[in-house]
């Protein structure tokens, strides 16, 4: 097993909370069962990646959430850690810190790369532990999906990096070089944020989230 910590920073899949960009043209609920499907792909593909540690960073109430015996179930797998902080970039950087506390190294993605697997990630964390640095995955609309460090002290930097914007990437490669980190690159994805990315990712991969999508009423083929 690879000695590293894979970090999964999710929300509760809930109807007016998760993927609102979705919506229109979705229904706040089918985003949400979007969303779910999601969730779940990546959790399978973390499942079966061979590291040490698999973290989860929660917020929401479960309770409320589409799909949520299967998402119990499969959480059953996992640390989880309730998410801590104002603003998504402290949440983010408290997530590394308490992973950091049970490993050496944490590769951490979100929920919105559903066509990851554990090959891929298994890649991007031995990457990690070859380069003994930073690792960081571009996202195509400029933010980043996966980022993996060996040290917690750069996750701090992540709190003054203003997230969801064509520069986000940038923005957090600078943050992370200006520490003293030398910034290895992962493979470019697309996540998922608006219904033209959904589209385009469903067309790259199976499981549940292209079934999910498949399922709605407002699936069209965007070109």
């Amino acid at each position: 097993m690879l000695p590293v910590a894979l970090l999964v920073v999710a929300k509760a899949p809930i109807a007016g909370f998760a993927k609102t960009r979705l919506t229109p043209p979705l229904s706040p609920r089918e985003a949400a069962r979007v969303a779910a499907a999601s969730l779940l792909d990546t959790l399978d593909a973390v499942r079966a990646t061979p590291v040490r540690h698999k973290v989860v960073a929660w917020t929401g109430n479960l309770a409320d959430a589409e799909r949520r015996d299967e998402i119990a179930s499969a959480l059953a797998d996992f640390t989880v850690v309730p998410q801590r902080g104002a603003g998504f970039a402290v949440r983010l950087a408290n997530a590394h810190a308490d992973c950091f506390a049970q490993s050496d190294a944490v590769l951490q993605i979100g929920m919105d790369t559903p066509q990851v697997d554990g090959a891929l990630l298994g890649a991007c964390a031995r990457r990690l532990l070859e380069t003994g640095d930073a690792v960081l995955g571009p996202a195509a609309d400029g933010g980043w999906w996966a980022l993996g460090l060996t040290d917690p002290r750069p996750a701090r930097t992540l709190a003054d990096v203003p997230m969801s914007t064509r520069r986000t990437g940038e923005m957090t490669r600078d943050a992370l070089r200006r520490c003293g980190y030398h910034v290895h690159a992962l493979p470019v994805l697309s996540d998922v944020d608006t219904y033209r990315d959904a589209v385009a990712v469903a067309g790259q991969s199976g499981g549940r989230f292209a079934a999910a999508l498949r399922g709605c009423a407002a699936v069209e083929v965007l070109t």
